[in-house]
C-alpha cells in the first residue's frame, strides 16, 4: 500500500530499524512482510488481525480474561514495537508485539472450527481477515520457516500500520 511504501522509505532514510530484521504489518491489506537488517524484503504472508478496527489497545486489556473483552476492544494496535520471543499460557512459542496489552504474533490456531481461520487466510479478500482478539495470526509454515528462525534468538522490530490514524500519529518520529 502507499502507507507501507511511505513507512519503508522513512525506515530506510532514518535507519530506524538499527540494522535489525523487522516485520511490517499492513493492517488495511491484512499482510505481513519480513525484512532483513538491510531492509531487503524476504517473505510475505496474509495475516488475521483483531476483529475491530482501531489503532490503540483499551486500558488494562492485557489483564482481563477474553470473556471480558468487548467486541469493539478487539483491536490490533498500530505503531513501532520490539518483537520479543516468548511463550503463551500453554507454553507455545510466540512473539510479543505488546506484552502489556497481551498482543502477540503467533501461528494460526482456532478454538472454534466455525471460525474457519485457515480458510480466511487463504481467501483473496481482506474482508474476512478480522477475527482475533487483537493478536496477529500467520500460517504455521510461514511462522516456522520465516519468523521463528529469524527472531527467536534476537528481538527484532515490528511496525504495524494503522487502520485510521495518520502515519505520524501511529509513529510519532515519522516525518
Amino acid at each position: 500500500s502507499e502507507s507501507a511504501q511511505q513507512l519503508l522509505q522513512w525506515i530506510e532514510r532514518e535507519s530506524d530499524n538499527q540494522n535489525r530484521p523487522f516485520v511490517l504489518i499492513d493492517k488495511p491489506q491484512a499482510r505481513l512482510w519480513v525484512f532483513d537488517g538491510q531492509r531487503r524484503a524476504l517473505a510475505d504472508a496474509p495475516v488475521l488481525l483483531g476483529s475491530a478496527l482501531g489503532d490503540t489497545s483499551a486500558p488494562d486489556i492485557g489483564t482481563r480474561p477474553l470473556s471480558r473483552i468487548a467486541p469493539h476492544e478487539r483491536t490490533t494496535p498500530a505503531g513501532r514495537f520490539v518483537l520479543e520471543p516468548g511463550e503463551n499460557h500453554k507454553g507455545e512459542d510466540i512473539f510479543w508485539i505488546d506484552y502489556d496489552a497481551a498482543v502477540s504474533l503467533h501461528r494460526v490456531r482456532s478454538a472454534h472450527a466455525g471460525e474457519r481461520r485457515l480458510e480466511r487466510l487463504a481467501t483473496p479478500t481482506v474482508a474476512d481477515n478480522r477475527i482475533s482478539y487483537g493478536c496477529v495470526n500467520v500460517p504455521t509454515a510461514f511462522y516456522d520457516r520465516e519468523l521463528h528462525p529469524r527472531f527467536s534468538r534476537t528481538p527484532g522490530l515490528v511496525y504495524v500500520l494503522p487502520d485510521r490514524q495518520a502515519l505520524h500519529e501511529a509513529f510519532p518520529r515519522f516525518t
